[in-house]
C-alpha cells in the first residue's frame, strides 16, 4: 500500500499562507496541516511527533514546512528541525518564510542571467544596491549576491540603524560583508542608485522607492530589478512584464515583478516536488532555491 505524502506546515504567525498551502497541494503532498503561532522552543516537539509517528522509510513522505516572515526566525527553527532527527527517523524540511528564499532566489538569478547576456558579466564584484533591505526578500537577495562575490549596499528607508542590523545579522550569520546605508532622503536614494551598478527593489508591495528623476544620470547602472507587482511600481519604468528591456531615458535594463515572479512559481513549486520524489530526505533552504531558480533563467 502505497503512503500518503504529509507536509506539516509550520508559521509563527497568526495564519499559514495560502499561497504556500496552494503550492504545496499542486505540487503532490496528499495531506497538508498547518500549524500557526508556532515558537521556536516548540519546533523540536512537532517534528519529533511528526518522525516518530512513522516507520524510518516513511520519512521521504513526510515534511516539514516553515513559513512566517523572519528570516532569522525561519533560519533558526530550520536548524531546530534538523537537530530533533533521529536517525533513521527523519523527514523533509523546506523553510520559505513570506515566499522571501524563492523570490530573492528569482531576483538574483534573473540579474545574474541579465548580467550575462546584456554585458557578459558576472555578479562577481558588481556594485549591488538593495533598498528594502529590512524587509526578507531583501535581506536574503543581499546574502546570495554578496556569496556571489557582489559589493553589497543595503539600504535603509529609515535610516541606517535598522539597516545597519541587518548588515551585522548576515556577517554574523553568514560570514559575509555588506555595508548600510541611509536612504531617508530623495538626494541620498538619488546618490546610492547613481553609485550602483545593480539596484534590487524589494519594499512593500504599492511602494515605489526609485523614481525616474533618480535614474536619470545613473550612468553606472546596468540591471534594475523590482519585486512589486502592485501599482505604483518600486522601480518608476520598469513595467511589471520586463524581461530585460531597457529602461526609457537611460541605458540600463529592466527586470519586472512578473518575470522574477515566474522564476519564483516554479522554483517554489519544484521545492516542493523535491520534498517527495527523492530516495532520501531532504532539507532545503535559500541556497537550494537559488541553485534551481538558475537553471529557469538559462
Amino acid at each position: 500500500m502505497s503512503r500518503k505524502n504529509i507536509l506539516h506546515m509550520i508559521t509563527p504567525l497568526r495564519q499559514m499562507s495560502p499561497f504556500d498551502v496552494n503550492m504545496a497541494v499542486d505540487a503532490g503532498f496528499d495531506v497538508v496541516v498547518p500549524y500557526t503561532g508556532v515558537e521556536l522552543s516548540e519546533v523540536t516537539g512537532l517534528v519529533q511527533d511528526a518522525i516518530f509517528s512513522r516507520p524510518p522509510d516513511a520519512g521521504v513522505n513526510s515534511g516539514v514546512f516553515i513559513g512566517g516572515r523572519d528570516v532569522t526566525l525561519a533560519l533558526d527553527m530550520l536548524d531546530a528541525a534538523r537537530k530533533a532527527m533521529v536517525p533513521p527517523f527523519t523527514l523533509s524540511v523546506f523553510a520559505d518564510p513570506s515566499g522571501s528564499f524563492t523570490t530573492a532566489a528569482a531576483m538574483v538569478a534573473k540579474v545574474e542571467k541579465a548580467l550575462e547576456k546584456k554585458f557578459n558579466r558576472t555578479l562577481s564584484g558588481t556594485e549591488v544596491v538593495i533598498f528594502g533591505a529590512t524587509g526578507v526578500v531583501g535581506f536574503c537577495s543581499a546574502v546570495i549576491a554578496a556569496r556571489e562575490g557582489a559589493r553589497v549596499t543595503v539600504v535603509g528607508h529609515d535610516g541606517i540603524e535598522r539597516v545597519k542590523s541587518v548588515a551585522d545579522n548576515i556577517k554574523a550569520r553568514f560570514g559575509l560583508d555588506v555595508t548600510p546605508a541611509d536612504g531617508s532622503t530623495e538626494e541620498k536614494k538619488q546618490e546610492l542608485v547613481h553609485a550602483a551598478e545593480v539596484v534590487l527593489a524589494a519594499a512593500k508591495a504599492g511602494v515605489q522607492v526609485v523614481s525616474r528623476a533618480q535614474l536619470d544620470g545613473a550612468k553606472k547602472l546596468l540591471i534594475a530589478a523590482d519585486v512589486n507587482a502592485v501599482p505604483p511600481a518600486g522601480i518608476e519604468g520598469v513595467d511589471v512584464h520586463a524581461d530585460s528591456v531597457e529602461i526609457p531615458g537611460t541605458s540600463a535594463f529592466g527586470i519586472g515583478a512578473l518575470a522574477i515572479g515566474n522564476v519564483k512559481y516554479k522554483t517554489e513549486f519544484n521545492l516542493f516536488k523535491r520534498m517527495i520524489e527523492p530516495e532520501k530526505t531532504v532539507t532545503l533552504d535559500f541556497q537550494d532555491a537559488f541553485a534551481l531558480a538558475r537553471t529557469y533563467v538559462k
